[in-house]
């Protein structure tokens, strides 16, 4: 069966084993603390980072993006739509939300391994304003949820969870129109929100 190394926290990690769901995938999951760098992750990734898919056949597929384009093939194309504007749209969501998350890691861990009185505030504001833009962004145009449910739907889900657990919710703060997207998401799949970022 495939593996999966993850973390619940991660955003990426959620996004590839909803994913994985989605696309009717099995994955058996192996649950890693990268501060630890257990010698199992680094065997399979000498990065340290999380998520990895172990293939079958004994493939160490990372980076999220690329996990969820191995699980599109491997489904038959179901995380992706196969008419080529909505496909480019899908990825374009996906790497928009993974944009916010990066921002939004680099800002947890500016904080959470730097002493006090070496966190740089004013790189934190400049990491915080990427992800409110982006935000502010897709207030204005949320993604459509009818048909079947893409990659990028997935990985902005994903993301959200994760400003709720490490931001307290700030994003949902003049930003209806996403909040109701996201209601309305967890209440089409309520079988995916116990693997939102957690």
């Amino acid at each position: 069966m495939i593996k999966l190394f993850y973390a619940p926290a991660s955003p990426y990690s959620a996004k590839v084993l909803i994913a994985a769901r989605a696309a009717g995938v099995p994955v058996e999951t192996v649950k890693v603390d990268t501060a630890a760098q257990p010698a199992e992750l680094l065997a399979v990734n000498p990065l340290g980072r999380i998520p990895v898919l172990l293939a079958e056949d004994g493939l160490a597929i990372h980076d999220s993006r690329s996990i969820t384009h191995y699980l599109d093939r491997l489904s038959g194309r179901r995380l992706y739509p196969r008419q080529a504007e909505k496909r480019t749209r899908a990825e374009v969501l996906e790497s928009m939300a993974d944009g916010i998350c990066d921002s939004l890691l680099d800002h947890v861990y500016e904080r959470r391994f730097r002493p006090q009185e070496k966190v740089h505030a004013p790189w934190l504001d400049r990491l915080w304003a990427k992800a409110v833009r982006a935000l502010d962004l897709l207030e204005e145009a949320p993604p459509r949820l009818a048909g079947r449910l893409d990659a990028g739907q997935i990985a902005l889900r994903c993301c959200l969870g994760y400003m709720d657990l490490r931001f307290d919710g700030v994003w949902r703060q003049g930003r209806p129109q996403l909040q109701r997207w996201a209601k309305a998401f967890d209440r089409r799949h309520p079988d995916l929100v116990p693997l939102l970022p957690h």
